[in-house]
């Protein structure tokens, strides 16, 4: 299906819907019917974002911190008592860093994993049985490429992001008998806020756009992307410019891509 039906009826969470990627998966999936759950920390940013949807009054906010583990299941009670049922979670909500790991503390590492790994984690499996009930959902993981390319001041975002491809890959060939799917999503450089709201060394802000990001996709051409990867049933999408590449080099030439990688300029 194409167009406004090819989402009606269908139910969508998704994490990090306040800003960049999620703001525009979540108004793209609101025009083609969807009923959209929107959920980030920030109440208001998400009701800004419901205000721009098609037909908001359809859709539901479900505000969250992915670090507070404790708070998630009354939450995901909340939503499906709200809409009744999930039909597809897009694991978008996240953290970036720019530290070097000399200078990084502990914490910091840990805050990473705990938002974009332990966060993505706990909400699929507090979902999964109700997939498992409705005999099958869709889950979009939203990685990146550092999640193939280990890339310099962003060690503790590489880690986040390999780890949900080795625990996402491990589910994917465990519940594929029991309908479930997978999307695995690799941006690139998209023109979001990810570099001025990552973390330094110290847990502080690093607020600044990084030049590669403001040059990268806008993230509605992205959001389109993926849009169209969930409805041929992909199950992984590399999306970019020419910073794509990269995966083919370190697959292909792995010492030429280790080189590379210490020279190239990555902020």
């Amino acid at each position: 299906m194409s167009g406004r039906q090819a989402f009606s009826g269908k139910v969508v969470w998704i994490t990090g819907a306040s800003s960049g990627i999620g703001e525009a998966l979540a108004i793209a999936f609101s025009q083609q019917g969807a009923t959209v759950v929107l959920s980030a920390r920030r109440r208001e940013q998400l009701e800004r974002v419901k205000a721009m949807l098609a037909e908001p009054e359809r859709h539901m906010i479900a505000p969250l911190d992915l670090t507070d583990s404790d708070s998630l299941p009354g939450i995901v009670e909340e939503v499906l008592g709200t809409c009744g049922k999930v039909d597809i979670l897009v694991n978008n909500g996240g953290i970036s860093q720019r530290s070097h790991v000399r200078d990084t503390a502990l914490a910091v590492d840990r805050r990473v994993m705990e938002v974009n790994f332990f966060g993505a984690i706990t909400l699929t499996k507090l979902l999964l049985p109700t997939f498992r009930a409705a005999g099958g959902g869709q889950l979009v993981v939203i990685s990146s490429l550092v999640g193939e390319l280990p890339t310099p001041l962003r060690s503790a975002y590489c880690a986040s992001k390999h780890a949900l491809h080795g625990w996402f890959e491990a589910l994917r060939a465990e519940e594929h008998e029991h309908g479930l799917r997978l999307l695995m999503v690799m941006p690139g450089f998209i023109r979001t806020e990810v570099s001025v709201n990552a973390i330094t060394a110290d847990g502080g802000q690093h607020g600044q756009m990084d030049d590669y990001q403001q040059q990268g996709m806008a993230p509605e051409q992205c959001a389109q992307r993926i849009i169209r990867a969930v409805q041929r049933g992909r199950e992984q999408v590399i999306i970019g410019g020419r910073e794509t590449a990269g995966i083919y080099l370190k697959r292909w030439f792995p010492s030429l891509y280790r080189q590379v990688i210490r020279r190239v300029r990555v902020t």
